[in-house]
């Protein structure tokens, strides 16, 4: 494969890892400055220019894109995926993540943990909303803000108040977040790979510090996560849509609490402290994609008229709960169970053998008439006697 790496920093440790790992893999890597493109907007033919000339055929980008670029750098994300070639993380996905508060505002949708998190304007609105996310001392964060800058813990409410003024007068938009006292200066960077956590690490503030960031001079040591904290790692990336990211999260008393997630981790510090070849992982997942790329079921297989593809949650349904698959009369019904999940789960192409249990998720592909026939079938409900007179 021909694999681009958008970084303006060809000898950053991330970069030059990355190009390494694809070489190492029989892949050719080149190392693209993200600014040095122009898009050429064309219905039918999109285009883009290296250095005014146009590029050769690339099969997979990887974006290493900084924060300080995000707009010119998702542009041209965005010129590759209309071409056709397939982008480690979507332009979408990094959108999300680079924007705190959407990315906030779009995990607070799932069952995942989260600290408590305000977003104000007005100055009369910011006493009320410290008091909503449980007073100080409190962390008040930059929107953009990267590598622990624009972080701040605030010990009183008239000092948070104070920088938050501050901030809104230089035109900054902050977020005041709950402190998570428990946590005690240290965080768990979760690595992200596709469906996996390849590499994780405990990072530990240093001194009076209470940003554990690496970067900041804190330490980090190797961790095996418990699945707990390995689920939600890995659903935290799926929601926001990125298949490459680092997942901050708190240990909280109530489990762990989703600080940031970042769609574009370093790889020095997760290789350091695990010694684990995170950069292969992540050329190792390009290689799945490329060869094996997903597929739109709800596309393909409805093509066939009067057929389509449903996602079924079981509940109160006899001819399903507590059987066998086999022992159904789905393939009678012309219905084919393509996955399954539970308790969140996946259980991909279950055997005949698998039973179905109360608030499984059935992802279905048959006969629409037979389908919407399926999601009516209910529990018949008990007949009240007459009362004699």
């Amino acid at each position: 494969m021909k694999i681009a790496i958008l970084s303006r920093s060809p000898k950053a440790y991330s970069t030059a890892r990355l190009k390494k790992a694809a070489e190492e893999r029989g892949h050719k890597a080149v190392v693209l400055n993200t600014l040095n493109f122009a898009l050429g907007v064309d219905r039918d033919h999109p285009q883009l220019f290296y250095k005014d000339k146009a590029i050769s055929r690339y099969d997979a980008v990887i974006p290493r894109i900084g924060a300080s670029v995000t707009f010119y750098g998702l542009a041209v994300l965005r010129q590759f995926e209309q071409m056709g070639v397939y982008t480690i993380n979507s332009a979408l996905g990094i959108a999300r993540s680079r924007d705190k508060l959407h990315a906030m505002q779009i995990l607070s949708r799932h069952d995942i943990g989260l600290p408590l998190t305000a977003f104000v304007r007005r100055k009369e609105d910011v006493l009320p909303a410290l008091q909503r996310v449980g007073g100080a001392p409190v962390i008040i964060k930059l929107l953009e803000g990267t590598q622990g800058v624009g972080v701040i813990l605030a010990d009183s409410v008239k000092v948070a108040q104070a920088i938050v003024e501050t901030l809104q007068s230089k035109q900054q938009n902050v977020l005041l977040q709950k402190f998570v006292k428990e946590s005690k200066g240290r965080d768990i960077r979760a690595f992200v790979v596709g469906d996996r956590v390849v590499a994780a690490m405990r990072r530990q503030a240093t001194g009076d510090e209470f940003r554990s960031n690496v970067h900041r001079g804190g330490s980090a040591t190797a961790v095996q996560l418990s699945p707990e904290y390995l689920e939600t790692a890995v659903r935290a990336a799926q929601i926001l849509g990125l298949r490459v990211a680092g997942v901050d999260m708190l240990e909280g008393t109530n489990g762990p609490q989703i600080m940031e997630v970042n769609s574009s981790p370093g790889l020095e510090g997760i290789e350091g402290s695990t010694q684990l070849d995170v950069a292969g992982a992540i050329i190792e997942e390009i290689e799945k994609q490329v060869l094996f790329p997903e597929v739109d079921l709800r596309q393909r297989l409805t093509v066939s008229a009067g057929y389509g593809i449903v996602e079924l949650t079981v509940h109160g349904i006899p001819s399903l709960v507590g059987h066998k698959l086999r022992d159904t009369d789905l393939r009678s019904r012309n219905i084919q169970i393509i996955s399954m999940t539970r308790r969140g789960k996946p259980i991909p192409n279950p055997s005949a053998a698998t039973m179905i249990r109360e608030g499984d998720k059935l992802l279905c592909y048959g006969d629409l008439r037979e389908l919407r026939a399926l999601m009516g079938d209910k529990a018949a409900k008990p007949t009240r006697k007459k009362r004699k007179t």
